[in-house]
């Protein structure tokens, strides 16, 4: 049997939207949506939540996630990565419960969107390729970066696709005739617990695509995209069931 937890990093600091794990989403606080994925989840033998906060501490045990510790001050900065918040995690369960688990999965409380399928496909994707470091969920971009630009100090454009390897004029030729590109979404990051503490990275160097359909796709990163995510509840666009809520 493979061990399969699932973290829920959750800081109690948010710029953008206040509080915003916590805030109500269609009668659910934002976290919620995460957690009702992960234990709906048929791969996943564990879920818990790494936060600062007593408050969403205290949340995501109402909704039936663990919160085995909370996370330490240096760990919840604005700018503090992944990756060290994830070896605090395991390096606190694997000294104080003697638990390591296989494989590890990332559910970010701002992709409350995510389809129960999305975590259990990038799972068993990983579960099938031993030689993989990681999974992660990515779809077509809405834009294509070999058309993007860069403006010097000086102010002339400057072709983003040329430094990226299309030679002449990449901004001039149709879609069809430049590279295929992926938009990492966030959704779902699935890697082995090896990969971490060994490697000291998220992905390691083999990392496999969980290619998802774009329109699935919703972020929640401003006051924006929280209203999209609230029309689509509204007027039947995705179900709560579909995200794994047991009604």
């Amino acid at each position: 049997m493979v061990d399969v937890l699932a973290i829920i990093p959750a800081r109690g600091g948010s710029k953008s939207i206040p509080r915003k794990n916590i805030r109500s989403l269609a009668g659910h606080p934002l976290i919620a949506y995460s957690i009702a994925a992960g234990l709906a989840a048929v791969t996943v033998t564990r879920l818990i939540v790494s936060t600062d906060d007593e408050e969403i501490a205290g949340i995501a045990r109402g909704y039936g996630a663990e919160v085995p510790f909370l996370r330490p001050a240096e760990h919840s900065q604005d700018k503090t990565p992944d990756l060290p918040v994830f070896r605090h995690a395991l390096e606190w369960l694997k000294e104080h419960e003697s638990y390591v688990p296989h494989f590890v999965v990332q559910l970010r409380p701002t992709s409350p969107f995510r389809r129960v399928r999305h975590i259990d496909d990038s799972v068993r994707l990983l579960l099938e390729h031993p030689e993989a470091d990681a999974v992660r969920t990515v779809c077509v971009p809405f834009q294509n970066p070999f058309k993007m630009w860069r403006i010097s100090i000086d102010g002339w454009m400057q072709p983003l696709g040329s430094e990226l390897g299309v030679v002449h004029e990449p901004y001039n030729q149709p879609r069809q005739a430049l590279p295929d590109v992926y938009w990492q979404t966030g959704y779902v990051d699935v890697c082995r617990a090896d990969t971490i503490l060994t490697k000291n990275s998220m992905t390691g160097g083999r990392i496999l695509p969980l290619v998802i359909d774009p329109a699935e796709w919703v972020d929640i990163d401003s006051p924006d995209d929280w209203l999209r995510a609230e029309r689509l509840l509204e007027n039947g666009g995705i179900t709560l069931q579909e995200l794994g809520f047991d009604l």
